[in-house]
């Protein structure tokens, strides 16, 4: 139906194209890092956002009442969980929501663990909140990752760890959790009292056959248990600042709210609410052409390397439109980024980024753009082949 639209997005104050200098130091890269897309929002966004733009008044305001209904309609349509409009609570973001979720359920030098390799924040906000990181590292068999449940359990009882953030669909191997590893995590968690933060934002980006299950639809696992999710990943919505924490548990949510009250940061901004509410309404046929792009652009990449650059491994994408590739055999750790930036002229997130040396080999490369721009990573890539 052609409803998505690929956008040159250079010269528009993007974070992704006009900030390389700042980040890469230098800016003529082709940017394939950050994750957000390259894509026009749904129409059905943009006719929402210029009927309130065409009201000229932007003071105070509240949701309009259908905005929860959408969001509660979609997971229960599309992820089987039915949501109580009770259960929400308002973040501008879902690294934020973490933050503040570690600042109202732990405190100071408490131990939080991650699965490394995974998104970069969560230990960037361990960190910064003064909390001990604690890592149990996915294990890599033949490019598909795993959870090391033993090591996992092992950690928390020696390590007393208080909190988890789990990343469901991971980011950055790509994996769909299966309903059987979810609930051995989650059980792991509720026998040793530790909280689980959820974050799920990727939920709607599920490439392959699997279904993605929420973790709070899986049993009962209320009394630890946050979700995070949001429709930024889903319909390009980052700059509306609007994610949905879910919290079951009334004692949680107390806690919550208790925090969110000290930094006066409970509600959003009109734009978002508003553009949240129409994406969740009306742009589903919308995403399902995002999604056939990004298988397409997935398997175009994935025969393109098996050509040029045979001996690197590309893991197997099930959720999110991130490809996480392993070079290894062509460059050693210490070169990579070099290489990278300045002979093959890509902007990427690297693998270290994730969790250090052990992923150094590896990069991040964003799929949500056009074919054009997969063609030209691959003909720069092919530039390490020449020289091996």
């Amino acid at each position: 139906m052609n409803l998505v639209k690929y956008r040159d997005r250079k010269n528009t104050n993007s974070v992704k194209w006009d900030n390389l200098k700042n980040i890469f130091g230098q800016k003529d890269l082709l940017p394939l890092w950050v994750a957000d897309m390259d894509f026009e929002v749904p129409d059905c966004v943009k006719e929402a956002l210029h009927k309130y733009v065409e009201e000229g008044v932007f003071g105070y305001s509240l949701p309009d009442r259908g905005y929860a209904k959408a969001f509660i309609d979609w997971e229960y349509k599309y992820h089987g969980y039915k949501v109580d409009k009770k259960w929400i609570r308002f973040a501008p973001g879902v690294v934020p929501a973490i933050s503040w979720i570690i600042n109202a359920l732990t405190k100071e030098g408490d131990p939080v663990i991650i699965t490394p390799p995974v998104y970069y924040p969560f230990k960037q906000v361990v960190t910064s909140n003064k909390r001990a990181l604690v890592e149990s590292h996915l294990v890599n068999k033949d490019g598909y990752y795993r959870i090391d449940f033993e090591d996992f359990e092992e950690k928390i009882l020696d390590q007393g760890v208080k909190l988890f953030i789990l990343c469901s669909p991971h980011n950055p191997v790509g994996r769909v959790w299966d309903r059987d590893e979810l609930v051995r995590l989650l059980d792991i968690c509720k026998r040793n009292g530790v909280y689980v933060i959820a974050d799920e934002i990727h939920q709607d980006i599920i490439i392959g056959d699997k279904f993605q299950y929420p973790a709070a639809s899986l049993g009962d696992y209320s009394k630890i248990l946050v979700t995070l999710t949001a429709a930024t990943k889903t319909f390009n919505l980052a700059a509306c600042q609007n994610s949905f924490v879910i919290i079951e548990d009334e004692d949680l949510r107390s806690k919550y709210d208790v925090f969110t009250e000290k930094i006066r940061s409970g509600s959003g901004n009109a734009f978002g609410y508003i553009a949240v509410q129409a994406a969740y309404e009306a742009g589903r046929d919308w995403l399902e052409e995002v999604l056939d792009i990004i298988r397409a652009n997935y398997s175009f990449l994935k025969e393109g390397l098996d050509s040029r650059l045979p001996k690197a491994r590309l893991t197997p994408l099930e959720g999110t439109y991130l490809a996480w590739l392993d070079l290894g055999t062509y460059l050693g750790s210490d070169e990579i980024e070099e290489v990278i930036k300045n002979r093959c002229g890509l902007a990427v997130d690297f693998g270290s980024w994730f969790g250090g040396q052990k992923y150094a080999s590896f990069i991040r490369i964003n799929l949500a753009t056009s074919r054009e721009n997969i063609e030209i990573l691959l003909d720069r890539l092919a530039l390490i082949g020449e020289d091996k």
